[in-house]
């Protein structure tokens, strides 16, 4: 009663295991590898995939012929296609201290599209997860990573200063998703920290607060210190007519437990800040949750601004006051850069910065 249905081929999803064979088998015939593949834990990290995916593509490759599978040694290359060592790499290098999995909303769009476009120019883009650690295992690991894949260029995902360096003295194209330390020589792509907070603090000391706090992760990122400098900025500009007032800089860890002592530490003491700006949307609700233990609400004892944007504050009410920006806007500013960097060979080295536009909410309220 089918059998009409026979010819014809019934789309199917493909799944995890086969695109990350068909991603390891075009890096083989691009002569990505030489004689031997990386090992699995690699390239689980280089693809965003687990384990089990990967040696299930492994299979299907040394079904077909193309890769030597041996137990407990290097997985070796049988492919007979020719490598002209001479070629130009088409692999582009992700560098990231956190998985995907635990990226921003922003930063996962817009590498998201960005790999699409390469795909389509014929590149190939993998990621090495570098967590924080010592210059010199860090520095060990990047050298590692480009010598043993012949990696074309790098995007850099909000690293630290240590590997921007690294960068900046080598001679692997980069461009730094995220802002450039000031005495690093490389482009990026970012928002303009600096400015947001700098008006945030504004936008405080306008409505009559005169102690302002900014909550901001310890993390000696540059788009994190750039919002520190920004915010101390205001406070000093408008001291002449305002002596009283103050910046209040809240360093934490990123835990729960962290950020509530540091608030402690603050909001106990004789003169607590009246006005909050909070660096990272994940840590919003977590800073309102603490001010609503407390007996604060917002805005009535405490104005409230949030540096970065979420889609979850669209459903809170009264809305929390933002910077926000069109996504679209910045995904295809950075496809855009990196399109010209692999056609180029380098980009100029200055900052592209994006100002968002305020969104005022009702989180914000004049004393």
């Amino acid at each position: 009663m089918n059998s009409f249905l026979d010819p014809i081929d019934i789309p199917r999803r493909l799944s995890l295991s086969c695109q990350a064979a068909t991603s390891i088998r075009k890096g083989i015939t691009k002569g990505i590898w030489e004689e031997y593949l990386p090992s699995e834990r690699r390239l689980c990290e280089m693809f965003q995939v687990s384990r089990p995916t990967i040696r299930t593509a492994l299979h299907q490759l040394s079904k077909e012929g193309l890769v030597d599978i041996r137990q407990g040694r290097r997985n070796r290359l049988l492919s007979s296609t020719p490598i002209n060592p001479q070629k130009q790499s088409r692999l582009i290098g992700l560098i990231t201290h956190e998985p995907v999995s635990q990226m921003t909303l922003l930063a996962s769009h817009g590498t998201s599209e960005m790999r699409t476009h390469l795909a389509e120019q014929g590149f190939t883009t993998v990621f090495l997860v570098c967590p924080p650690g010592s210059a010199k295992s860090q520095h060990r690991k990047l050298e590692v990573f480009v010598r043993q894949n012949r990696v074309f260029c790098c995007v850099l995902l909000s690293v630290s200063l240590d590997i921007q360096q690294w960068f900046s003295t080598h001679a692997v194209p980069a461009l730094i998703l995220g802002s450039c330390h000031p005495e690093v020589n490389l482009p990026s792509l970012d928002i303009d920290y600096h400015s947001v907070c700098r008006h945030a603090a504004g936008t405080f000391l306008g409505k009559g607060h005169r102690r302002i706090a900014l909550l901001v992760p310890d993390s000696k990122v540059a788009g994190d210190i750039a919002s520190e400098t920004g915010f101390c900025e205001a406070v000093a500009q408008h001291s002449p007519s305002n002596p009283d007032a103050t910046a209040i800089i809240i360093r934490h860890n990123g835990t729960a437990r962290n950020i509530s002592s540091r608030l402690d530490a603050q909001f106990n003491s004789a003169h607590p800040p009246t006005a909050l700006l909070v660096a990272k949307p994940q840590f919003v609700f977590a800073v309102i949750i603490y001010l609503l233990k407390r007996g604060l609400t917002v805005p009535d004892t405490i104005s409230f601004i949030s540096r970065d944007y979420d889609h979850v504050f669209a459903n809170v009410i009264p809305l929390i006051a933002h910077y926000s920006f069109g996504e679209e806007n910045y995904a295809h500013r950075l496809s855009r850069l990196m399109l010209q960097m692999v056609n180029q060979g380098n980009l100029p080295t200055e900052p592209n910065l994006i100002f968002p536009r305020f969104i005022p909410g009702g989180t914000v309220k004049a004393l």
